[in-house]
């Protein structure tokens, strides 16, 4: 689901780290630095307790009894937990090193639970079983392919899951009973890494598969769990390129109900009959996109959220007349991991806003019960910093929008202003709970921006093509004319602007530092890519494919030329602003060496920059430690440039 880039806004909560003799904090062993100053002890205890926080979300119902399994984060990385009753205590599961994710019961008596987890953030994921009785944990994969975990079968005894271990890149569909890992079978062979298992059918005779090309481009089919047989079901001819995204079986097996953006600007909730293959629009009455939605186990109930200009709204449906059951209001706020009980009237789910860490929920249809079983403490309070909507005119006269966080009302006069790019491109910046980033409009004075630009969900899909192959610049030029928006605004400050952001938001972040440089004091690159062409070139093959559509592809000659003359790295000399450039040393995604070269020709040419790699990081930290050095530095790093 859609999130802020987890970069700046992780929850998680630990010690201050260990001071070095001269009142300094000494940096995790695993990180490599260069050019960063000592932090000081002083800096680490103030900006401390904006690290001091953690959230949850919901994994999974337990299949017999009311408890939740959850993830959180007591130590370094995020576990699992069981909570037995709403607002009752947290019992952690699981103990690594590396965060744990998509953990699941086994549906029939919860006896084990069946997780992913990789290994130094590289997403190499494995598949393990976890024994309630005995606490063991068993590795199901071969420890070295990249394993994706699907659904469960309708009886309840064998997952649907992908894995790289036939050629490294491709994800097969495999079928497993994970009560015994000696059932493992390659069920169908399939090219590229662009698929997903979305459910298996109620005789389980059929596993309903997600082949994703693009962000607009995907299509549905059948596999017969037998065979391996796989059949179309979505026309691959169809005059305009259709996305389908979420898919269910419905109760009878005659249909499915699958979210999609056929025949309309936003994703709509369809129910597909099987054997004349035509949808019906279930929402054509809402204009925004259906981003995530659960079929409760009877197949009675049908829950889904609407995303509204970066907002979620809950709906239930009754799927036997059509109807929408009335809900109580639930607070206001990001909706994800929509789960229904066994009983088939609980919902579950996660909720997170601006302010405070996310929480899990649940809500009884039948009595509009609203309880919430988590309260995630935070050491600072953020309650009066809320997210204010904000637009502006582009170059083209394309309006554009945002979420602008103002500082605190002690801080007078024109506020520097930090800009913070998202992820994706295929992705939303959404007023979700800040953690760290709330230090900076807090303690520093500095107005936060959280940019829409063109390419970005939510906004329909003509919105989110807007940024592809040759048109990559126009989402730069976004961003100077948030500048000029800027500029007009009496209480922030023009003269006084920082740019940041992770993964393609670090791809902005430089773009922006190269080609508007004398408009910014400097800028935070977090993994970001520094040539679009040698990222795809050595970005994991798994994904590639599915990245040429978005930037471009590097093969082709006239798109080689464009991306090589708009590549930060080819316009090493316009970057005049000092960076700091963070990255990891296991990243599959944009490999390390696109920060580093970056870093090494700002240091060649005499442009202050900052580098940090993490030896045991991927795409972004995930380590408490390493997180909280990364923001203190970022701290440092802004009190020098921007603030002063």
């Amino acid at each position: 689901m859609k999130r802020l880039c987890l970069f700046l806004a992780v929850a998680l909560t630990a010690a201050l780290p260990a001071l070095e003799q001269d009142s300094h904090i000494a940096p995790p062993e695993s990180l490599v630095l260069d050019g960063v100053p000592k932090i000081s002890a002083a800096l680490a205890e103030t900006a401390g307790r904006y690290a001091s926080f953690r959230s949850a979300s919901l994994s999974d119902w337990h299949p017999t009894r009311h408890e939740m399994l959850i993830s959180t984060r007591f130590a370094e990385t995020p576990q699992l937990h069981l909570v037995a009753m709403a607002g009752g205590a947290r019992q952690q599961l699981t103990f690594f090193a590396d965060s744990v994710s998509n953990g699941r019961f086994h549906p029939n008596g919860g006896d084990y639970i069946v997780f992913m987890k990789d290994v130094g953030g590289g997403e190499w994921y494995q598949i393990y079983r976890y024994d309630m009785k005995t606490g063991d944990a068993t590795l199901l994969t071969d420890g070295e392919s990249r394993n994706l975990m699907g659904p469960w079968s309708s009886d309840g005894d064998r997952i649907a899951y992908l894995s790289t271990r036939r050629t490294g890149k491709d994800a097969d569909l495999w079928v497993m009973n994970p009560a015994d890992s000696k059932t493992d079978r390659l069920l169908t062979q399939l090219s590229g890494g662009g698929w997903q298992p979305e459910d298996w059918s109620p005789d389980d005779k059929r596993i309903l598969l997600l082949e994703e090309l693009s962000i607009n481009e995907s299509y549905l089919w059948l596999v017969d769990t037998a065979t391996g047989q796989k059949t179309e079901l979505t026309p691959r001819n169809a005059a305009e390129k259709v996305s389908y995204g979420e898919a269910r079986f419905g109760k009878d097996g005659k249909g499915i109900y699958v979210t999609t953006d056929r025949d309309s600007e936003f994703h709509r909730l369809a129910y597909i009959d099987l054997e004349t293959k035509q949808p019906t629009f279930l929402t054509t009455s809402i204009h925004w996109d259906v981003e995530t939605f659960d079929l409760a186990h009877d197949g009675k109930l049908l829950a889904f959220v609407t995303d509204e200009e970066g907002l979620s709204v809950l709906h239930v449906r009754d799927t036997t007349n059509g109807k929408e059951m009335p809900l109580p209001h639930v607070p206001s706020g990001v909706i994800s991991g929509l789960r229904w009980h066994k009983n088939g009237h609980e919902l579950g789910f996660s909720l997170n806003n601006s302010r405070g860490p996310g929480d899990c929920y649940s809500l009884d249809v039948t009595s509009e019960k609203l309880e919430r079983w988590t309260t995630s403490e935070a050491a600072v309070k953020s309650e009066s910093l809320p997210a204010e909507l904000i637009r502006w005119k582009s170059f083209d006269g394309k309006m554009i929008s945002g979420f602008l966080y103002k500082p605190a009302a002690k801080f007078s006069g024109k506020r520097p202003v930090l800009v913070v790019i998202h992820g994706g491109p295929e992705g939303q910046s959404q007023p979700t709970f800040l953690g760290r980033t709330n230090y900076f409009p807090s303690e520093l004075g500095i107005a936060l921006i959280y940019p829409n630009v063109r390419g970005s969900t939510g906004y329909g899909k003509t919105f989110s093509l807007l940024d592809n192959g040759f048109k990559r610049e126009d989402t730069y030029k976004d961003i100077n004319a948030l500048f000029d928006w800027i500029a007009v605004q009496p209480e922030l400050d023009s003269t006084r602007i920082a740019v940041t952001g992770g993964s393609y938001g670090g791809h902005m972040t430089l773009a922006v530092s190269t080609f508007y440089s004398d408009r910014i004091r400097c800028s935070v690159d977090i993994v970001g890519m520094s040539n679009l062409v040698t990222f795809l070139e050595h970005t994991e093959a798994y994904r590639r494919d599915l990245r040429r559509v978005e930037y471009g592809d590097e093969r082709d000659p006239k798109m080689r030329e464009f991306l090589e003359k708009i590549a930060p790295m080819n316009n090493i000399e316009k970057i005049k602003k000092p960076m700091f450039v963070i990255a990891g040393k296991n990243d599959p995604r944009v490999p390390v060496t696109e920060s580093q070269q970056i870093a090494d020709a700002l240091k060649k040419q005499g442009t202050p920059v900052w580098l940090i790699i993490a030896n045991d990081e991927g795409h972004g930290y995930r380590k408490k430690a390493n997180q909280d050095f990364q923001f203190y530095a970022t701290v440092e790093f802004l009190e020098e440039y921007l603030v002063k």
